[in-house]
């Protein structure tokens, strides 16, 4: 579900069901045309249950104007990401995460500490300061009252307040402040800020904090794949680093997986294993939402990592060298009297083809034992034993 709001400046993306956080992201302030960045990781959120105010303080070109000519009127505020965090708590819970793109990532930084709900701030291609915002300017504007910044087809009115909130000092002090998890994502082929800038954010971090590097991808994330990656990156962090809202999830013992239905609804459901967190559903052609792998591609996934690790393992314990090791699955149902190995011969059973690649320098020797090692993986054990599932009610909560 989508929301305009009153002012025209965002939009409000809100996930199916009641939202289980909020968070505010903001758009790369001069990115003008279309862009699959914002879109994508605003989708990757609502998939897990945010709801996201996205702001985007860009304009369209001059009535009359040639395509992609952008007005310069709007004028970026740091003023502009509180009032949005403000008016998006009236209207779901207070926002717990805060993404920027580009100028909007160093805003959100700078409105940190009035944000005293945010616990986790997620940045992509962000400057680290005014310093290498100004070396975008004309050299006659870089210290004049205002000047215009000029990033691909958009231009952005900058003006001297503006600059003095995202003074580098000042964006050091809020990360150096800031209790809460930090995600950096930066393009090292970008045109406009260097991987010297996200360095810069990461250090200042009061915490442990993560540099993703977008190999590949521009400033704007204008390819569909790269927006694609950031967005599948961002959506398993925030996850990770945002607890739903009045959840204190106590951690799992060992051995304990937990899973519980999404607050989107749907089929979806999350997943907790120790201190990851998964998402799994069904196809769009079976009534899901393709917002994660379903349980039979999960169930694949688990045996394909129990054999990588298997094999990998094995080849080490005896100096072999084995390279890499890729696993590929599929999962089927065919009918028994087909099946060789199986021992009944009616009706249908489950088959997991395992295609094993082994690379390296072995012995046609190690190789065909490597392969049988794959047999013998703990997981392909598991699933060719009768395992003994019970299931009993659940006590342990009033909810």
């Amino acid at each position: 579900m989508s929301v305009a709001l009153p002012a025209g400046g965002g939009r409000l993306e809100l996930p199916a069901g009641v939202p289980v956080a909020s968070a505010v992201l903001v758009s790369c302030f001069a990115c003008l045309g279309h862009s699959p960045g914002p879109e994508r990781l605003a989708r990757a959120l609502v998939s897990r249950g945010f709801a996201v105010l996205r702001l985007d303080f860009t304009q369209g070109p001059a009535p009359g104007g040639p395509a992609g000519e952008a007005r310069p009127d709007t004028v970026p505020s740091v003023e502009a990401v509180v009032a949005a965090s403000a008016w998006l708590a009236t209207r779901a819970p207070a926002p717990r995460l805060l993404v920027g793109h580009s100028l909007g990532g160093t805003a959100v930084v700078a409105a940190l500490p009035r944000l005293p709900d945010v616990a986790a701030v997620a940045l992509v291609n962000a400057p680290s300061g005014d310093r290498e915002v100004r070396g975008l300017l004309p050299p006659g504007e870089r210290d004049a009252e205002e000047g215009v910044l000029e990033l691909g087809p958009g231009r952005l009115r900058l003006r001297r307040d503006f600059l003095a909130a995202i003074d580098g000092a000042a964006v050091g002090r809020a990360l150096g402040g800031f209790p809460g998890a930090l995600l950096v994502m930066q393009a090292p082929g970008d045109r406009y800020v260097t991987l010297e800038c996200a360095r810069t954010l990461v250090a200042h971090a009061r915490r442990p904090a993560s540099l993703v590097v977008l190999d590949g991808a521009d400033h704007f994330l204008s390819r569909p794949e790269d927006a694609a990656c950031a967005a599948d990156l961002l959506g398993a962090w925030a996850a990770r680093h945002v607890a739903p809202v009045g959840e204190r999830e106590a951690p799992l013992a060992e051995g304990q997986v937990e899973v519980r239905e999404a607050a989107e609804g749907g089929l979806a459901q999350d997943i907790r294993v120790g201190s990851h967190r998964l998402r799994a559903d069904e196809p769009l052609t079976l009534g899901g939402r393709d917002s994660g792998p379903t349980p039979y591609g999960l169930l694949a996934a688990a045996l394909g990592a129990c054999t990588a690790m298997t094999v990998r393992m094995y080849a080490e314990r005896h100096g072999w060298p084995l390279t890499r090791v890729r696993v590929r699955l599929a999962h089927d149902t065919v009918h028994a009297k087909d099946c060789a190995e199986c021992e009944s011969r009616v009706g249908r059973v489950d088959r997991l083809e395992r295609f094993v690649r082994l690379e390296g320098p072995l012995t046609d020797e190690q190789r065909a034992r490597l392969l049988h090692v794959a047999d013998l993986c703990p997981v392909h054990r598991t699933l060719e034993s009768k395992v003994d599932v019970r299931t009993r009610w659940d006590d342990s909560s009033t909810e």
